[in-house]
């Protein structure tokens, strides 16, 4: 087990039993009956996070034993396969475990993550999901990459729609900017060469159109033309990476007269 998977205070019995345990390594268990049935990291969306507000989300763990369940964790983590190599692993808190039944535990972590903590933009995209837990005896089990999550950078997405009002048929220019967080320099900077859809929504309905794919140019900004053939609403929508959140905007109305 990494050191990491141990860093949360742990006292009287769930102690005397953490340090009775063999000394684990990655992916082991001892006691040979415990068994994580399921995680589920922030709902299973992606968690975004920007440049200056702090993110708090949560994990949940179940876990099952004969013996009964004492606890269970998450920890979320970046890095390679040996335990020198860890980037970094999210600061988590004390688990609040509910009984299934008397064999089982579902176990809550709750997650805070100070943007300022990330240093590298390269560590967008896949994290690494461990889990432990331990038996109500000398039992438990610890998996260093359970499953994976995306932690993304946060976008942001403009659009302007001009002239307004415009004649019935002539063309409208439909500008934006999409940008996202920069983690090293804590600033927003523009997404490069990304596919963008522009998307019109008819006044009176609820549904947008996609009408066209534009891509970003080298600092992040979008320009492109349409027809204005009825009032409606003109709006970008980018799907996101894996890297990086997706966004869309506000619908930008054009009177067509």
């Amino acid at each position: 087990m990494r050191s990491i998977a141990i860093g949360a205070a742990l006292s009287g019995a769930l102690a005397l039993a953490v340090a009775s345990a063999p000394t684990a390594q990655a992916d082991e268990s001892w006691g040979g009956d415990t068994t994580i049935t399921s995680v589920t990291v922030n709902g299973g969306k992606p968690i975004v996070v920007g440049t200056s507000n702090t993110v708090t989300f949560s994990a949940s763990v179940t876990a099952t034993d004969p013996d009964g369940i004492e606890t269970a964790r998450v920890f979320v983590w970046h890095g390679g396969p040996k335990e020198e190599d860890t980037d970094m692993t999210v600061p988590f808190g004390r688990p609040t475990c509910t009984a299934v039944d008397a064999a089982t535990k579902t176990c809550v972590v709750p997650f805070t993550l100070d943007p300022r903590d990330l240093q590298k933009n390269a560590w967008a995209g896949q994290w690494k999901v461990g889990v432990d837990a331990f038996d109500k005896g000398n039992g438990g089990i610890s998996l260093d990459a359970y499953k994976y999550t995306n932690i993304q950078r946060y976008s942001k997405l403009s659009v302007n729609a001009s002239p307004e009002p415009v004649a019935k048929g002539k063309t409208i220019t439909v500008t934006g900017k999409l940008t996202r967080a920069n983690w090293e320099t804590h600033d927003y900077r523009g997404y490069t060469n990304q596919p963008v859809k522009l998307q019109f929504r008819k006044a009176g309905t609820d549904t947008y159109t996609t009408v066209k794919t534009v891509y970003t140019n080298s600092t992040g900004n979008l320009k492109t033309t349409a027809t204005a053939a009825s009032d409606g609403y003109w709006r970008y929508y980018f799907s996101g990476t894996s890297t990086t959140a997706t966004v869309k905007t506000a619908g930008d109305y054009v009177d067509v007269r």
